[in-house]
């Protein structure tokens, strides 16, 4: 079994939706309890990153960024930080269509010889924010990007042995073309849901 512990990112400043992505409701879960939901299939420990305390629910513990409005890669940089397993598994809050089979596929992945096992979306652009990073491997060259002033988490992907892994290792999972509809506008949170209605 693979030692690892789950993060969710709920910093971001949803001005697009209008109002606090993290707790969008779908089918009576928030978006954080149902990501949640999901990510226990391959841990106990999950903890949420960047969050106010309104949002520690499910008895989940919450961890301030170390580098604040540092964005996604400041999240990364706060669980890796604070994460007790070998690997952590961090999601973005925005992404409420990710599944137990999806985790379990990433994970099947990692591998001592590997830093990070990024998914690539079916638009061919990774997705940095729903991954695997090895902790020990990632910390250092994480921290001197953010010392050089770098915000994008693609850019500690260069530096990484990344498992890259392609839309096609993982399209037999039912959902599969629709796990990275970023939900960024209330018109995202529509169609997020009526796919979720009709799954």
């Amino acid at each position: 079994m693979l030692d690892v512990e789950g993060f969710i990112l709920v910093g971001g400043a949803s001005s697009r939706m209008g109002k606090d992505k993290a707790s969008l409701v779908f089918h009576g879960q928030t978006a954080i309890e149902r990501i949640a939901e999901q990510l226990s299939s391959i841990t106990s420990q999950i903890a949420l990153v960047g969050a106010r305390d309104d949002h520690a629910k499910g008895g989940m513990n919450v961890i301030a960024d170390v580098h604040e409005r540092w964005g996604a890669l400041g999240g990364i940089h706060a669980a890796l930080r604070n994460s007790r397993a070998v690997w952590a598994a961090i999601v973005a809050c925005d992404l409420p269509l990710v599944t137990r089979d999806l985790f379990a596929r990433l994970g099947s992945f990692a591998s001592e010889n590997v830093g990070a096992v990024v998914p690539i979306q079916p638009d061919g652009r990774p997705q940095p924010l729903c991954a695997f990073y090895r902790c020990r491997t990632c910390l250092p060259p994480l921290e001197k990007l953010i010392a050089l002033g770098e915000h994008s988490p693609r850019s500690l992907l260069t530096l990484l042995n990344t498992r890259w892994v392609e839309a096609n290792e993982v399209s037999d999972l039912s959902g599969a073309q629709h796990f990275f509809l970023n939900v960024n506008t209330p018109q995202d949170y529509e169609k997020a849901k009526s796919l979720l209605a009709n799954s």
